[in-house]
């Protein structure tokens, strides 16, 4: 038995993802207006992501389940003690990571969101999943929240929030990426510009496609 399979964390874990999938960012009237082209402009945008995320501030928006127990794998496995995540909404996969962490012996995840009614609910999460002591969440803009203070050594990243920052997130923490540290960016595909740079062998990461909607990628050197 892990802490990620049985009791708390198991069974809210399947509460929150049933909830998530109880509800969608279609259920907005705003959102749901958009056309797709509309969609994919503001994804895409380094100045529009706000607006779009703030209107969808009551949706949890989030990983896969299959995404969440990866992320438990590779942190397990990797025997992580300090991870960083850009995107915390409800806490679903920041859930999956303090797990690993806490079957890790400890350690320290660090996540950021500029939702403050998200952070609440993230909040209530962790301390319903016991997992609250190995979790900061800081509260705003992660392009300031992430620009001091990271860990000395990163074993994990996991990019889940706007996805145009996903390039200047990973500058932001790229230096303290250890040799052979994961990096999992959910939809990236919304990110060229990311994908362009880990794809690449120069910037020293290997990188492929996992699932229908996650890159991979692992630090080099």
């Amino acid at each position: 038995m892990t802490t990620l399979t049985q009791a708390p964390l198991a069974p809210l874990l399947e509460r929150l993802f049933e909830e998530a999938a109880a509800t969608s960012p279609a259920m907005s009237a705003s959102f749901a207006g958009l056309s797709g082209e509309e969609r994919t402009r503001l994804m895409r945008s380094k100045t529009g992501y706000a607006e779009l995320y703030a209107q969808l501030k009551d949706f949890a928006l989030p990983v896969s389940r299959e995404t969440g127990a990866l992320l438990y794998m590779l942190a397990r496995n990797g025997n992580a003690r300090s991870i960083v995540e850009f995107g915390t909404s409800f806490g679903i996969s920041t859930l999956h990571l303090a797990a690993a962490l806490r079957d890790n012996g400890g350690g320290r995840l660090l996540t950021t969101e500029f939702e403050p009614s998200k952070v609440a609910r993230a909040r209530a999460n962790l301390e319903a999943g016991g997992l609250h002591d190995l979790v900061e969440i800081r509260v705003g803009d992660a392009l300031q929240t992430l620009a001091a203070d990271l860990p000395e050594r990163i074993d994990l990243l996991l990019l889940d929030g706007a996805k145009a920052l996903y390039p200047e997130v990973l500058a932001l923490v790229e230096s303290r990426l250890r040799p052979g540290a994961f990096i999992v960016a959910d939809n990236a595909d919304y990110s060229p510009e990311y994908l362009a740079r880990v794809r690449s062998p120069a910037a020293g990461y290997l990188s492929t496609p996992f699932g229908d909607d996650v890159e991979l990628s692992m630090r080099l050197g």
